[in-house]
C-alpha cells in the first residue's frame, strides 16, 4: 500500500533535486469558473514535467549496486526525460523505450537529459517487449511510469506542497492516465486532509480509468483517440488500488474542451501546458465538476508541447 509516511520521506528523498513549483491565481478564471482557483504549475518543474518527482524518488531509491547497473522505462516522452534526468544526477545510465509517434520535443528531452532512446511500435504491447529486452540484455532495473510505488510516493509530494501553500482547499482536480499521479496525490491529500475530495479527470478517448473506477475492476483501454498523448496509457494495477480506496469520482473531458483550456491558459496565464497538463482545468471550464463556491487545486501536469503545432492553428490537428 502506498502511504503518506512514505509520500514525506520521498519529499525529503528529492527535496533540491526537483523544483517546489508555484500555485497561480487568476481573478479572469476565477470569475470565468464562479470557483477559486489554485494551479498548481508542473509545467514549470524540471524537465517540464511533474514525472521529475516519480522518476528521482524512484532512482535515489536504488541501491548503489542497482544504481550501477542503470534504468529502464517505456514513456511516450515526460517519464522518459525525467528518467534521464534523475539517472544522470546518480551517475546512471537510463535506456528510454519510446513509441515512433511520440512527439518530437518529448524525444528532444530525452536525449538532452542524457537518455538512450529505443523505438517501437506505438502500442502497449511493443512498449513492454523492447523493455523486457533491454532488461534482459542489460541487468538494469525497471522504473514504470506509474505502475511503481516509488514512483506514485514521488507524485504524490505534488499534493503535500499544493496543501502547505493553499490549506484550505475543497477539491484538487489532477488529470489520470496511467494512475501514479492520481494515486498519490488522492493518497497524500486524503492523509493531510481527510474532507477534502479528490477527482481524476481524464480525456473521453482514453477512458478506462473511469469505467475501471465505476465498475470496481480493471477495464481494458483498447485503441486510445485523443490529443492527450501523455494520458494514453492503461491505468495500472497499483495505482487503481489506491485510487479506489482514496480518489472520489473520475470524469471524463472531450478533446475540444482539452484545446479550449489549453489556448485559455496560454492567453491568461501565460503559460504553455501540453493538452495532458490542461485536462484538470478542462474539467473545471467545461462544466464536467461542479466547482461554483469552491476553492480548487488544479494540477497542471506539464508543458512540453511542440510549438510548431498548435492544436488551434490552422496546422495544428
Amino acid at each position: 500500500m502506498l502511504t503518506l509516511d512514505a509520500i514525506t520521506a520521498a519529499a525529503r528523498r528529492i527535496e533540491g533535486k526537483v523544483h517546489r513549483t508555484p500555485l497561480m491565481t487568476s481573478e479572469t478564471l476565477d470569475g470565468l469558473c464562479g470557483a477559486r482557483l489554485f494551479f498548481k504549475a508542473e509545467n514549470l518543474q524540471k524537465g517540464g514535467a511533474f514525472k521529475a518527482r516519480g522518476a528521482t524518488n524512484a532512482v535515489f531509491s536504488l541501491s548503489e549496486a542497482e544504481a550501477a547497473r542503470g534504468v529502464v522505462t517505456h514513456s511516450s516522452g515526460n517519464h522518459g526525460a525525467a528518467l534521464a534526468r534523475a539517472a544522470r544526477l546518480r551517475g546512471a545510465v537510463a535506456w528510454i523505450v519510446m513509441p515512433t509517434n511520440a512527439p518530437a520535443a518529448k524525444r528532444a528531452a530525452v536525449e538532452r537529459q542524457g537518455g538512450r532512446v529505443v523505438e517501437c511500435e506505438p502500442t502497449i504491447e511493443a512498449r513492454e517487449a523492447a523493455a523486457a529486452q533491454l532488461l534482459g540484455r542489460t541487468g538494469a532495473t525497471m522504473i514504470h511510469p506509474y505502475n511503481d510505488l516509488a514512483v506514485m510516493a514521488g507524485q504524490g509530494t505534488l499534493a503535500l506542497e499544493m496543501i502547505e501553500d493553499a490549506p484550505d482547499l475543497d477539491l484538487i482536480l489532477c488529470q489520470v492516465g496511467g494512475g501514479g499521479l492520481l494515486s498519490g496525490v488522492a493518497t497524500a491529500a486524503k492523509g493531510m486532509k481527510p474532507g477534502i475530495r479528490v477527482v481524476g479527470v481524464e480525456p473521453a478517448g482514453a477512458d478506462d480509468a473511469q469505467r475501471s473506477f465505476r465498475s470496481g475492476r480493471l477495464e481494458p483501454l483498447g485503441k486510445p483517440d485523443t490529443i492527450a498523448d501523455g494520458l494514453s496509457a492503461s491505468l495500472g494495477a497499483l495505482p487503481f488500488a489506491e485510487i479506489r480506496q482514496s480518489a472520489d469520482d473520475i470524469v471524463t473531458v472531450s478533446d475540444v474542451a482539452i484545446i479550449a483550456a489549453m489556448r485559455r491558459m496560454w492567453e491568461v496565464l501565460k503559460i504553455v501546458v501540453e493538452p495532458s497538463g490542461a485536462v484538470a482545468y478542462a474539467a473545471a471550464a467545461d462544466g464536467q465538476v461542479d466547482v461554483r463556491g469552491l476553492r480548487v487545486g488544479v494540477v497542471i501536469t506539464g508543458g512540453n508541447l511542440d510549438l510548431d503545432r498548435l492544436p488551434w492553428s490552422a496546422n495544428g490537428l
